[in-house]
C-alpha cells in the first residue's frame, strides 16, 4: 500500500507540473507597450487598478497621445514631458519610458533624443496625425535614422487616419534598415497592406526583419466579418513580429486581451503576441 501511495503522488506532482508547464493553463506574462498616462502617477495608478488578474508585468508609457502631443517650437515642454515619464517608468520594475520629440523641431530634436537615451529611454513614439507632419518629410528620416544608430525603437502611428499611411511607413522602414520599428494599430482598416511583406521579403535585400506591429486593433477584429483576413494578416507579417497593445485609456486592456483570445490563435502564438516577441525586442 505504502509502495502504491508513493507511485499515486509521483504520478499526481507529474500531472500537476505537465499541466502548469502547458501552454493552454500556464499563466503567460503579458506585456502591454501601448500605453497613455496623461496625469503621469494619478494615470498611472488607475492603469494598475484596471490590470488586476490580467498578467500584465509590464508597459511601455507615454505621457502624450492625441491632444496632448506637443507642438514643434516647444522643447521645454518636450523635455519636461519626457523627464516626467522617465522618472515614473523608474519607480517601478517592468516599465519602460516611451518618449517623444517633434521632427520638425530638427537639430533640437536630435539633440533631445541622445539626452533621454543617455537617460535610459528605448522607444520614441511619433504621431504623423496628432503632431501633423509628413511622415515622407526629410526631417522625419533623419529622426528615425539618428534613433536607430542610438539604438533606439521607434513607434510610429498606424491607423491609416492620413493619406499614404502605409506606403509612407513601409518607405521609411526600407531607407533606414538599422532602426527598428513598431507600427502601431497595424493599418487600422487598411491592414491587408502589410501581406506585401510576406512578397516584399522575397526580393534579395530588399525589407529587413526592423518592421513589427501591436495589434491594438482586435477588439475591433474579433468577432467582425474582417476577423479571418486579420489573422491572416497577422501570419503573413510574421506573428514573431506582432506586439500586444491596449491603447489604454481609450481601450481597457481586459477587453483587448479578450478580443485577442478571441481570434483563434495558438496558444504558441498568443504568448509570443503577449510577451516573447516583446521580450526580444526590448530585452525584458
Amino acid at each position: 500500500m505504502l509502495v502504491v501511495r508513493r507511485l499515486l503522488g509521483r504520478l499526481s506532482a507529474a500531472i500537476t507540473a505537465m499541466l502548469l508547464t502547458s501552454p493552454a493553463l500556464a499563466a503567460d506574462p503579458v506585456f502591454d507597450m501601448h500605453v497613455h498616462l496623461h496625469k503621469g502617477a494619478e494615470s498611472l495608478r488607475a492603469y494598475e487598478a484596471s490590470i488586476a488578474g490580467t498578467g500584465v508585468t509590464g508597459a511601455g508609457l507615454m505621457w502624450f497621445g492625441g491632444p496632448n502631443h506637443v507642438p514643434p517650437g516647444d522643447m521645454a515642454s518636450t523635455r519636461k514631458g519626457n523627464d516626467g515619464i522617465i522618472a515614473l517608468a523608474a519607480s517601478k520594475p517592468g516599465l519602460i519610458p516611451i518618449v517623444t520629440v517633434h521632427p520638425y523641431d530638427g537639430e533640437a530634436a536630435l539633440r533631445e533624443l541622445e539626452r533621454v537615451r543617455k537617460r535610459g529611454a528605448k522607444v520614441l513614439k511619433i504621431h504623423s496625425h496628432t503632431q501633423r507632419f509628413d511622415a515622407a518629410d526629410p526631417r522625419v528620416l533623419a529622426l528615425v535614422r539618428k534613433a536607430g544608430d542610438l539604438g533606439m525603437v521607434v513607434l510610429m502611428d498606424n491607423a491609416s487616419i492620413v493619406p499614404g499611411d502605409n506606403q509612407k511607413l513601409l518607405n521609411i522602414a526600407l531607407e533606414t534598415p538599422k532602426t527598428n520599428f513598431i507600427f502601431a494599430h497595424i493599418g487600422g482598416l487598411d491592414f491587408r497592406f502589410w501581406n506585401i511583406l510576406k512578397l516584399a521579403r522575397t526580393a534579395e535585400n530588399l525589407v529587413g526583419n526592423n518592421i513589427y506591429f501591436d495589434a491594438s486593433t482586435a477588439p475591433l477584429m474579433a468577432d467582425s466579418p474582417l476577423e479571418a483576413e486579420f489573422v491572416w494578416t497577422l501570419r503573413n507579417v510574421g506573428i514573431d513580429y506582432v506586439l500586444f497593445g491596449s491603447d489604454y485609456p481609450q481601450l481597457s486592456v481586459k477587453d483587448s486581451l479578450d478580443a485577442l483570445n478571441r481570434l483563434g490563435l495558438t496558444d504558441e502564438e498568443l504568448a509570443k503576441i503577449r510577451y516573447g516577441n516583446a521580450k526580444r525586442l526590448f530585452g525584458l
